[in-house]
């Protein structure tokens, strides 16, 4: 059935009623009349296939049909593959959640967002409890900043009613951001080395300067050596 649909999208050979075609190939393209197209293709023991019928002139390959039928039929699937189906998973949060059940919830939003689907967490303020909105953000914005190693963040807190939304969109590849305590970490290990290597560029110019000064010393305390042994030398 679905090679059926595959074949009534392409026109091949004397179905081909039109005055001239481009033919594409691996060579380029050229321009001819269709009758010579036709030719061209039984020549070869192809077939003429009409591949874009909007072109002026059409477009055209010469090559067996099974075999191109395979080819669209391979690419289609693989397409279709590489779709990744996005939902929406939804998260809801009372203005005043308690900590175990908001850690509970962040692993399952974790999770969506690890799996490619985007999430939209949710305070739902029933009755009075509209009188917290304040704390309905709050924490909403420490539910987005504990996300933030797999999802970003679309749009800050909004309330729609008695709902205060935040929606959030999985990471790329090679997106992941690092966390605050991450960055501060590799600062403080960054300034410690750039102070090792102050000290390393600081200690060869004290080392240069201790051989001179022994060499002078060394070389006035030979030469007092040598005179006081003259001078012993002399007297006897």
């Amino acid at each position: 059935m679905k090679n059926d649909k595959l074949k009534q999208q392409y026109r091949i050979n004397e179905q081909i009623r039109v005055r001239e075609v481009r033919i594409v190939g691996d060579n380029g393209s050229t321009v001819v009349p269709t009758r010579d197209a036709l030719n061209m293709a039984h020549d070869q023991g192809v077939d003429l296939v009409e591949i874009s019928p909007n072109a002026n002139p059409p477009v055209c390959r010469l090559i067996d049909y099974s075999k191109f039928l395979y080819q669209q039929k391979k690419r289609q699937k693989e397409m279709k593959a590489k779709q990744v189906k996005v939902e929406v998973k939804e998260i809801r949060f009372g203005p005043q959640t308690d900590e175990h059940d908001y850690q509970f919830k962040l692993k399952h939003a974790k999770e969506f967002l690890s799996e490619g689907n985007k999430v939209r967490a949710y305070v739902f303020f029933r009755g009075r409890s509209i009188l917290f909105k304040e704390q309905g953000e709050v924490l909403l914005l420490r539910f987005a900043n504990d996300l933030e190693e797999v999802g970003k963040v679309e749009g800050m807190p909004s309330l729609e009613g008695k709902k205060m939304f935040l929606y959030l969109a999985p990471k790329k590849a090679g997106e992941k951001k690092k966390s605050q305590q991450a960055r501060d970490r590799e600062a403080a290990e960054a300034e410690v080395k750039e102070q090792k290597r102050a000290q390393q560029a600081a200690k060869p110019e004290v080392d240069a300067e201790v051989p001179a000064n022994g060499g002078l010393f060394a070389n006035a305390k030979i030469s007092a050596d040598a005179l006081k042994k003259l001078t012993e030398d002399a007297e006897d």
